[in-house]
């Protein structure tokens, strides 16, 4: 139980509301980059040329030039140096124009100015299920590497914007920038490859860059005020450099994460029936015993549990309150814990002992000890169930009041000075 009890002077004081504690509402290592390593070989589809994968657009313009050949939506292959290297060895299998489209370029000019390109696209369905299968694996590898993130408790890190150090757990972290500094970057389980997420917001600040509008400043104390004053402390969401830290990123192929947020599933709706919700069950309240920690979530069983047929809300709040002060309330004697007085009450028996009335019966005991107290909201009235008759107001004659009104002979003054 929350509590603020203070004894000074033999005097007790309760500074904060108190609360029963409620029931349980049921029963009881840096990662790697999330693509393939910059160093991996991009080999050439139709020829022995081939360059690293961070310099993929040389490739691309090889492909181009050389072999007229273009590949769509490149930006989309989950792993490209696997989809190049399945394309590649089926191209010695087959012809190219038996997977491309021909584009023929000058159509409708002379012949020898005529080039036929060839696009490689996901409208051949053997090309849209490689992608998909690359997706489906890369999805698979990020999933595993965001569950060895949650679980990891090896995770060490000095916060960004201070001088403290969180280990344990990433989330921690997290909160903290979140809380304490105002910069949250979502929240820890949408979140992989959180390491290299970190290490790239931390290079934008050692290198004084604004993480939200990217602009450069001479010093750190000017990046921190214009970070405060434009409330920047937030990352670009159109950046697409952050993509790859959000796992929302990774579930669909070709969508990023605007297009999934923005999708409108109201149409799969339309022929289902309303959300039930006969089968809610709702968390009960349940009264608590004023002798002991016992619970019931009615009013008959905690009554039956007592043995108490009637009671007043200054009772309660009293026996609740010198319970809570470890003091029994029959003899006033003072305990160490709770669970001495509550020995105390069944070995003397004095459960049902009840002091003189002058001693309960005080206007501070109409305020409840315990805020959430649901016994306090069972008890009966005491008095009479009866009607309270209703006086009702005097019926005056309108007529004799407005001749008697003082309001009546002003206007009749008025009238003769005009």
């Amino acid at each position: 139980m929350a509590a603020c009890d203070r004894s000074r002077d033999g005097q007790d004081s309760i500074l904060e509301p108190l609360c029963f504690p409620e029931p349980p509402l049921g029963g009881p290592s840096a990662p790697s980059a999330p693509s393939p390593p910059g160093d991996a070989l991009l080999v050439c589809l139709l020829c022995p040329e081939s360059a690293p994968l961070w310099q993929n657009d040389a490739l691309l313009k090889h492909l181009l030039l050389e072999h007229q050949l273009v590949i769509a939506d490149v930006k989309l292959v989950a792993d490209l140096p696997k989809y190049m290297l399945y394309w590649r060895r089926r191209f010695l299998e087959l012809p190219l124009t038996d997977f491309c489209s021909v584009i023929k370029t000058n159509a409708s000019g002379p012949i020898e100015k005529q080039e036929n390109y060839f696009l490689l696209c996901d409208v051949l369905p053997e090309d849209r299920v490689l992608r998909e299968k690359l997706q489906q694996k890369r999805l698979e590898e990020v999933l595993e590497q965001q569950q060895q993130e949650r679980d990891d408790g090896s995770f060490r890190r000095l916060c960004m914007f201070c001088s403290d150090e969180f280990s344990g757990n990433r989330s921690s972290l997290l909160n903290h920038m979140a809380r304490e500094h105002s910069f949250s970057i979502g929240l820890p389980d949408n979140i992989v490859y959180c390491h290299q997420f970190l290490d790239t917001l931390q290079a934008k600040l050692d290198s004084l860059q604004c993480l939200y509008c990217e602009k450069t400043f001479r010093d750190k104390t000017t990046l921190k005020d214009h970070m405060r004053k434009k409330a920047h402390r937030r990352i670009n969401a159109s950046n697409s450099v952050y993509d790859r830290f959000y796992v929302i990123n990774y579930l669909e192929l070709g969508k990023s994460w605007e297009e999934v947020q923005s999708e409108d599933d109201r149409e799969l709706l339309d022929d289902e029936e309303e959300d039930d919700w006969s089968d809610w069950r709702a968390r009960p309240v349940c009264a608590v015993c004023l002798f002991c920690d016992d619970q019931s979530e009615t009013m008959e069983q905690i009554y039956s549990h007592m043995k108490v047929l009637k009671h007043q809300v200054k009772l309660v709040n009293f026996i609740r309150r010198q319970l809570h002060q470890r003091r029994c309330y029959g003899c006033q004697q003072r305990f160490e814990s709770r669970d001495g007085v509550l020995r105390h009450l069944e070995v003397e028996g004095h459960v049902m002992t009840l002091p003189d009335a002058a001693t309960w019966n005080q206007p501070q005991y109409y305020f409840p000890t315990y805020e959430n107290d649901a016994l306090l909201c069972s008890l009966s009235d005491d008095g009479d169930d009866g009607d309270v008759p209703v006086i009702a107001e005097d019926v005056c004659d309108l007529r004799a009041l407005q001749r008697s009104s003082v309001l009546s002979q002003l206007l009749r003054r008025g009238g003769a000075c005009s």
